[in-house]
């Protein structure tokens, strides 16, 4: 007997929730359930939009959702100030939280939506999507192989742009560079949620600079930094959002990672891992250029000919395909893990918040270091 789907509710009609409703849609062991607006007509509207079936259900009112019997999992898309307010509402009504990043404003709000969730004893994922595509998972069995990359000296990721600090090269050990940016318009930049501080107070830093953090983290199997510094010129508007920032991340046994934000230049999604042995290269980690299939280059001891006219040997590229684009796999993944819980009374999985967790502590050490004047703060 096929095992029932995972019946999704979504509080909230924020543009990613449109992205979200078709990756439920398209995830093989999800449903698309419900929607709940503050406006009936809104949600009404969402829905019809959005192609959700006839028999899901739409609510005038996030409570009414979440007090449904038959929903089983939440995806939150609200302004990331809201967060903790119905994280912890969702967890306390025993229902599954997707919780779209950031997470929190601070790594505070973010342990009561995870001592909460413990409490109900249901499973949290943030939205990162990137991390659950094919693609992620062949970059990091080279980034693991000693006989081609070696050990990691420098990473880079670009969606908004994460730099590497320079230390003697003795002490360095490890090198990581990440970016990701994008060219918001005018509109953009007075009257985004991300750029007010009363929605999203963290700006870009929240929006872009948690790809670049979570990369960072990604390429170094989670472990923390020791310390983190953020890199001067940051730009702040006149609410004292971040638009434009950078950081430094540095490790006891010498690696070095810097990653740079922004909302003020083109469009970049970059990542470059450098090891002793090799070279890991994508411009497109966030979002791929095509939803089902995904690219990476990488090369391995390389060195010049003999008049230095060339390289040998020359970057490869490697192409993973995909039959369901990077949202739908990331639905597919959580809905997998509620299935889990639903059918065998298992514990949830403990990763997802921990990950979530130090991508958060080094969210509040960027901010920290950026307050007081690119100090190093100690994670």
């Amino acid at each position: 007997m096929a095992e029932k789907p995972i019946r999704f509710g979504i509080i909230g009609c924020a543009d990613i929730a449109r992205k979200l409703s078709r990756a439920i849609t398209l995830a093989p062991n999800a449903e698309l359930s419900a929607v709940a607006s503050r406006s009936l007509d809104k949600a009404s509207a969402f829905a019809k939009a959005n192609n959700f079936p006839p028999s899901a259900k739409i609510y005038g009112s996030y409570e009414d959702l979440l007090d449904d019997p038959e929903i089983d999992a939440v995806y939150v898309p609200l302004p990331t100030s809201l967060h903790v307010r119905w994280a912890c509402l969702v967890a306390q009504k025993k229902k599954h939280i997707l919780l779209e990043k950031p997470v929190g404003l601070n790594v505070t709000e973010l342990d009561k939506i995870v001592e909460a969730c413990e409490a109900n004893g249901v499973q949290i994922m943030d939205g990162t999507m990137w991390v659950h595509n094919p693609r992620t998972h062949k970059m990091k069995e080279f980034l693991n192989d000693k006989e081609r990359f070696g050990e990691l000296k420098n990473f880079a990721n670009l969606r908004f742009w994460l730099g590497i600090g320079h230390r003697p090269r003795e002490k360095s050990k490890n090198w990581m560079h990440s970016c990701f940016t994008f060219a918001a318009d005018e509109d953009f930049l007075k009257n985004d949620i991300r750029v007010k501080s009363d929605l999203d107070a963290l700006g870009a830093l929240g929006d872009a600079g948690w790809y670049g953090i979570r990369s960072i983290l990604w390429a170094v199997d989670y472990e923390l930094p020791k310390t983190v510094t953020a890199l001067p010129g940051a730009v702040l508007n006149e609410a004292g959002v971040i638009l434009s920032c950078g950081a430094a991340l540095h490790w006891e046994d010498g690696k070095v990672a810097t990653f740079h934000c922004s909302f003020l230049a083109h469009l970049t999604m970059d990542i470059t891992a450098i090891g002793t042995a090799g070279t890991l290269h994508l411009n497109d980690f966030i979002i791929p250029f095509g939803e089902k299939e995904a690219s990476f280059t990488t090369v391995s001891k390389s060195g010049f000919t003999d008049l230095v006219t060339g390289w040998v040997p020359v970057p490869s590229q490697h192409t993973v395909t995909t039959d369901l684009p990077q949202e739908a796999c990331m639905v597919s993944e959580f809905a997998r893990l509620v299935g889990n819980i639903k059918a065998t009374g298992a514990k949830p999985d403990p990763k997802w918040p921990s990950i979530s967790r130090k991508t958060q502590l080094i969210l509040d050490a960027v901010t920290t270091s950026i307050a007081q004047g690119s100090k190093p703060v100690e994670i």
